[in-house]
């Protein structure tokens, strides 16, 4: 087979398949909006509702604009929708204001502490009442300084004209529907512990729908469901119109490598409720940034999503199971959609079994090849070890090289190169990964399998192939993954193929017939990865703009591209040993390699845009700080100010410093080694994501907040055990940060915070996220540390920082200044806050 028909034909053959992947993302939305009647969901209406919230500005907890303004809107939207509701329904409107606290893992584990935040809380039941309910959940808070269209205003829009639609229908509910509007879920997830843990209406809700956001607009992707409860993938499959879903969205998800959260984990956790969780996924460049807006959000979108939670609410509010759901609790449930049309759920364990059935066959045809003829046999086997020894070590040698390939691009400062020009990286990680692979199999072609007929040698390696592929199937599907089903279409489609054509794969001078049926044969599977790679990268790319200066970004995509170019070439590598050479494929692809990376080399691709219509910002946050250090006496032993600056990605500050020459090398952060998370003001405990070498502190005059933190320790009791008990008082802003580190000998062992056993972040000290709605009384908690008797220099290092995120302390004049010299492509998020370290 000359190269001049098989390679041009294969990369033909996977470039269709990518356009096709790309065309069906695309027709997910292409659904239009047909005219809205009276019991149909309106986009329009939505669209108008989401305007609105979004035009109040940044809705931050504790601020007027999210804890009076947000909420006097939908207040005043849902009594209107009340006013024009049917007589078959009741509605019921509740303004909680929770205080409470809990402990959670994420980010390494801390504490939270809320008080007097905001929930709007609506019930729509039967005019009779219901004893079970179903809850839809969103939050009309945002993060600091940005509109939060996305994130999550635009499920909140949704909520109330589902609340509307469904309101205004003659025909009755079996069950209650909740909407919960919370108005603190940036603050991580204080709003939904607040409502399950202590509404009065948390206790009869069997099931939650939650609305969330990792991107702007586009599709939703239902990305969690569960805990086990199948058949709450089951109402989505039967009613959602336009459905998105993939159980290796899920685990990817719940493996923690991406750096969120939502209130699905609080519903579960401490509610011990399932749900299904969904997100809007496109576009995540502009995620938690000034660019947030509603003008991005298609009405498509809002359509789409309106209609798939509305049909979903109102089959699950109709369901007998709902009433029952314990009855239906167990089991977890494989499900995927086929590029958008429909969705695939069956029962995990009925997985497991077509798993181990399809992997079985698998193995019973290569064992029956190996053993014919069966004075052949000990030849066949090892011919066949042989080629999935080399498959596997060509894996890992394409691996290898593309990821030093990444790393001598970072070394040299010009990672996310392909943040705004996608094809770069494909251009470059790719090649080289193909280039590499073919390079292996051709180098052992010419050396190793000097003078094997090539038919044969085109055999062996697709057998190779289908072995690795019926391994995996049978190692993930004992370690219990769900997606596992991947591989179970990579051996049973190809298997298949296989034994269809088997005797073309055996006549020498396969012919262009061979190839077409061989690829048709292969479409289902390469379809699906391409589909599938689609949606990983559109969600992954965006990510690596705000994961940390910790992680390298074009490692981790490189990655992925060089295991996403060994999966798609698992069945083709048989054609380099089919085709006579493969020189030219190798030399094009090395040529595009090498001329690609000669341009990120030069710099050419500049990572971000501050392009008007597809913005891609670098993110960077910057704090004007003032720090207090205080001995064991109370005496200030140091002091300082400064505007502390964290770029929030790899490349640090480096494309800045041109622009603010001030903020270069000569002022990287210290690390104050005594003093808990280095002395530094972190309103998270984030400090894991970042390097040291890649923050910075550029002195400023010492702020002076119009409203000051107060800091008192109330009393020191000697408890039992050899214990000291402290109590504190704090008064200040919403936003305040807790650190605590015992000193040496002592052990924190007790507090009155969560359940009351102190959770260490990542590094062996304390961290307690506090905050409160628009007022609140002064906080009082207590630390109990068992301690040695000889303690001259203290039992435990406690610091408070107070953050300022609106009202006239947010910004000083210095910040202001600084912001404004900021270059047009980047998002920088400013605020003020003081830091003052006790010893006790």
């Amino acid at each position: 087979l000359p190269e001049a028909r098989g390679a041009p034909l294969v990369l033909l053959y996977l470039l269709g398949l990518r356009v096709l992947a790309q065309v069906s993302h695309r027709q997910l939305l292409s659904h239009p909006p047909a005219s809205a009647g009276p019991r149909d969901f309106s986009a329009s209406r939505a669209r108008g509702y989401l305007d609105n919230i979004t035009a109040i500005g940044p809705r931050t907890v504790g601020s007027p604009e999210n804890e009076v303004l947000a909420v006097n809107y939908l207040l005043e939207q849902i009594r209107g929708i009340e006013r024009e509701s049917t007589d078959a329904h009741k509605i019921s409107v509740d303004i909680q204001r929770p205080t409470g606290s809990f402990s959670i893992d994420f980010l390494g584990g801390f504490t939270s502490y809320y008080a007097n935040i905001t929930n709007v809380v609506v019930k729509l039941e039967p005019r009779g009442g219901a004893e079970h309910a179903v809850l839809s959940n969103c939050h009309f808070d945002s993060v600091p300084n940005t509109p939060g269209a996305s994130d999550d205003a635009v499920s909140c829009a949704v909520m109330l004209e589902i609340l509307n639609t469904l309101s205004k229908s003659s025909e009755s509910l079996q069950h209650a529907v909740i909407f919960l509007f919370n108005g603190a879920e940036e603050n991580i997830l204080q709003a939904s512990h607040g409502f399950i843990t202590q509404h009065e209406w948390a206790k009869s809700i069997r099931a939650f729908i939650n609305l969330e956001a990792a991107g702007v607009g586009g599709k939703e992707l239902v990305f969690q469901t569960g805990p086990e409860n199948p058949w709450l993938v089951q109402a989505y499959v039967v009613a959602a119109k336009h459905p998105f879903a993939s159980v290796v969205a899920q685990e990817i998800f719940q493996s923690g490598i991406i750096p969120a959260d939502t209130d699905f984990r609080i519903y579960r956790d401490f509610g011990n409720v399932p749900g299904i969780d969904l997100a809007f996924i496109e576009n995540g460049y502009i995620y938690h940034t000034e660019y947030d807006t509603s003008d991005r959000i298609l009405t498509d979108s809002i359509q789409r999503a309106g209609d798939n939670i509305l049909a979903v609410l109102k089959y699950l509010a109709t369901s007998e199971k709902l009433a029952k759901s314990f009855e239906y609790r167990h089991g977890n449930v494989v499900f995927f959609d086929i590029l958008g049309l429909f969705v695939l759920a069956y029962p995990a364990r009925v997985g497991t079994i077509m798993n181990y059935i399809t992997a079985a066959i698998a193995f019973f045809y290569l064992s029956k090849k190996v053993l014919q003829p069966k004075p052949r046999a000990v030849h066949n086997l090892k011919k066949l070890l042989t080629a999935f020894s080399l498959t596997l070590t060509s894996w890992v040698c394409t691996l290898v090289a593309v990821l030093m390939v990444a790393v001598f691009v970072s070394i040299i400062g010009r990672a996310l190169s392909w943040y705004t020009h996608f094809y770069v990286s494909v251009s470059l990680y790719g090649t080289a990964a193909a280039a590499k692979l073919i390079l292996v199999h051709m180098l052992a072609k010419k050396f190793f399998y000097k003078n094997v007929n090539e038919q044969y040698l085109g055999d062996v390696f697709f057998d190779a192939s289908l072995m690795i592929w019926s391994v995996a199937l049978a190692v993930m599907t004992q370690m219990g993954l769900c997606s596992a089903f991947i591989c179970t279409l990579w051996v049973a489609f190809p298997l298949l193929t296989k034994l269809m054509i088997h005797k073309e794969f055996s006549q020498k001078g396969a012919t262009i017939k061979f190839i077409v049926m061989y690829m048709l044969g292969m479409f289902v599977p390469y379809l699906y990865m391409l589909y599938l790679s689609w949606t990983v990268f559109e969600m992954f790319t965006p990510v690596m703009g705000r994961s940390g200066s910790e992680i390298p970004p074009d490692m981790v995509l490189a990655g992925f591209i060089a295991i996403f170019t060994m999966i798609l070439s698992s069945y083709f590598i048989n054609f380099i040993y089919l085709v006579k050479s493969t020189k030219t494929t190798l030399v094009a692809l090395t040529t595009v390699f090498v001329v690609t990376l000669i341009l990120v080399c030069s710099g050419i691709f500049f990572p971000y845009s501050s392009d008007a219509a597809n913005p891609k910002p670098k993110r960077v946050f910057l704090q004007h700080t003032s720090r207090r250090f205080h001995d064991l006496d109370g005496n200030v032993v140091k002091s300082d100010s400064g505007i502390w600056i964290n770029g929030f990605d790899y490349n640090g500050i480096s494309h800045i410093t041109p622009h603010v020459p001030e903020i270069n090398d000569t002022i990287r952060t210290p690390c104050e080694e005594q003093a808990p998370f280095c002395g530094l003001p972190w309103i998270l405990p984030v400090h894991f994501m970042f390097r040291f070498v890649k923050n910075w502190y550029l002195p400023a005059p010492e702020i002076l907040p119009r409203s000051p933190i107060q800091f008192k320790l109330l009393s020191k009791e000697l408890m039992p055990w050899n214990s000291v008990r402290l109590s504190f008082e704090v008064s200040g802003p919403s936003h305040m940060s807790l650190y605590v580190r015992p000193r040496a000998g002592s052990a924190l062992s007790r507090w009155s915070l969560g359940d009351g056993m102190p959770v260490a972040s990542l590094g062996g000290d304390y961290f307690v996220f506090y905050s409160h709605g628009l007022s609140a009384a002064p906080w009082r908690f207590w630390v109990e540390l068992t301690a040695p008797e000889k303690h001259s220099d203290g039992i435990v290092s406690l610091a408070i920082a107070a953050h300022y995120f609106f009202g006239e302390d947010q910004k000083s004049p210095q910040l202001y200044a600084l912001l404004e010299r900021f270059p047009d492509w980047t998002f920088s998020s400013g605020w003020s806050c003081t830091y003052d370290l006790f010893v006790f």
